[in-house]
């Protein structure tokens, strides 16, 4: 049985930042259960070593989920998904990288990467959409 992830980039901007993104770099997945979905993005427009990252998903018919956070020297993950997922911010090349082990079907999300600053306007700056179909 084959899992197929097809992934979609849709670039959401919020508030008055302009020229910022974040950039999903793979376009189709296909995995069996058991192996591992790797996700990367890349940042633009901003000092990316500022901003903390963030992942977050959504199953179908499902609300959001928060599943990790990743910044220069730490990460913070969801406890359901200990043991399985790996993080990694690289600033020099304004990456940030996801990787899922052992995927069920029940990792067939929509799944976010957003960028987060430390400041006064603390929030959500700019997040891409993958749309992976298990």
């Amino acid at each position: 049985m084959k899992i197929t992830l097809s992934l979609l980039l849709i670039l959401l901007s919020f508030s008055s930042v302009k020229c910022q993104s974040m950039e999903s770099l793979e376009t189709a997945v296909q995995l069996k259960p058991g192996e591992t979905l790797s996700l990367s993005c890349r940042g633009s427009g901003f000092t990316f070593s500022s901003y903390d990252m963030h992942w977050i998903r959504q199953q179908a018919g499902k609300p959001l989920e928060w599943i990790a956070e990743v910044w220069s020297s730490g990460s913070n993950k969801a406890k359901s998904l200990e043991g399985r997922l790996e993080l990694k911010k690289d600033n020099s090349n304004s990456m940030v990288y996801l990787k899922l082990s052992g995927v069920t079907v029940e990792d067939s999300a929509v799944y976010y990467c957003a960028s987060e600053t430390h400041s006064e306007e603390h929030g959500w700056k700019d997040c891409t959409k993958t749309c992976p179909e298990l």
